[in-house]
């Protein structure tokens, strides 16, 4: 399952489960609270709306990544008809953990009641929901039954409600409007059971040496005070310029790794870093016979939750033998990553 050779391991999705925290923020809110303008928002990022688990008004934080990743998991658990009990493992990606210990794994498994069960987190960016998959692989691989895997992001430390347009250069104002809170979660098993997408190849791969990270997100603290310093900045030209041939690197190389030819496809999940970007990055990739699932023009650039926000969007659609390819690229550092999935077919009773 992995584009390195070998026999893939059995992993299968078999239920979905998302979180997005409070009312939808649309542009002309944003225009309001911050003077980003509606307009450019409109025009060069394209993303209509985004969820915000802090208030815009006064900063506090109404939800944090744990009360998101918690209710994303709860959804996919109860989609996929398992017991909690019957999970061996779980899995958390973000950027953003609510604080450096306890980890934010452990305080979701906490709250859902599980214990004595390894529980992994992982410090990522947007490929981080593709290297949870890729170690839960790896432990069905090793004899694990069924897990639960979980990516999320918040914005609370890095975006402040007292800034103005003004006071920021465009490698901050720009994150103003690119980036949302939420969370998604999915069960994985060996077995097609509920759901029972296969996952048929999985791509992760760093491709960052010697080149500069394309976002930057800085530690949080008292240093934070520190005159000038800048907690969250965004090459986004980089990014843009970037992107779309590293997006074509990956969907060829899952294409070769399964064997399958772009008309195969029934389904495309493109990277999701705002809506303007996802709309070239498909006219990029052309393959027109696959149907675009995407999210970020409603929810903005969740992070570590995107993919599973596109799987959990993509379940209700499949049917049995259709194929998608899920498309990701981590600009912080540049990691090409991505998933070939195929809806369980149920083999014909005997006769």
């Amino acid at each position: 399952m992995t584009t390195d050779g070998g026999a893939p391991a059995p992993l299968y999705i078999t239920g979905t489960g998302t979180a997005l925290p409070g009312d939808p923020v649309d542009n002309a809110r944003l225009d309001k609270v911050f003077g980003i303008s509606e307009e450019w928002t409109d025009l060069f990022v394209g993303t209509r709306t985004r969820h915000f688990g802090w208030d815009l008004g006064t900063g506090e934080v109404l939800h944090t990544l744990a009360d998101l990743c918690t209710e994303a998991a709860g959804r996919a658990v109860a989609a996929a008809g398992t017991d909690l009990q019957d999970l061996d493992f779980l899995v958390l990606a973000t950027t953003t953990p609510d604080r450096l210990l306890p980890t934010t794994a452990n305080e979701v498994a906490d709250r859902l009641g599980l214990d004595h069960l390894p529980t992994y987190q992982i410090q990522a960016g947007c490929s981080g929901a593709v290297q949870a998959l890729d170690l839960a692989r790896a432990l069905i691989a090793s004899g694990h039954r069924t897990g639960l895997v979980i990516g999320g992001d918040v914005t609370a430390r890095f975006l402040d409600p007292h800034r103005t347009p003004a006071d920021l250069p465009a490698q901050e104002l720009v994150n103003y409007v690119l980036f949302g809170d939420g969370a998604g979660a999915a069960v994985v098993s060996a077995r097609p059971d509920g759901e029972g997408i296969g996952v048929r190849a999985l791509l992760h791969r760093f491709t960052g040496r010697g080149r500069p990270p394309g976002q930057i997100i800085d530690w949080d603290g008292p240093v934070r005070r520190a005159p000038g310093r800048t907690m969250l900045s965004e090459d986004y030209r980089t990014i843009e310029a970037e992107v779309p041939g590293l997006a074509g690197e990956i969907c060829w190389e899952l294409l070769d790794t399964t064997g399958w030819a772009p008309e195969d496809l029934d389904f495309l999940l493109p990277p999701q870093l705002s809506a303007r970007m996802t709309r070239h990055i498909v006219e990029t990739l052309d393959v027109p016979a696959a149907h675009e699932v995407s999210c970020v023009a409603d929810t903005g650039n969740t992070g570590n939750a995107l993919p599973l926000l596109q799987l959990d969007r993509l379940v209700p659609r499949m049917t049995a033998g259709e194929r998608a390819l899920a498309v990701v690229v981590e600009s912080s550092k540049w990691i090409r990553a991505g998933l070939a999935l195929e809806k369980h077919r149920e083999a014909e009773p005997n006769r």
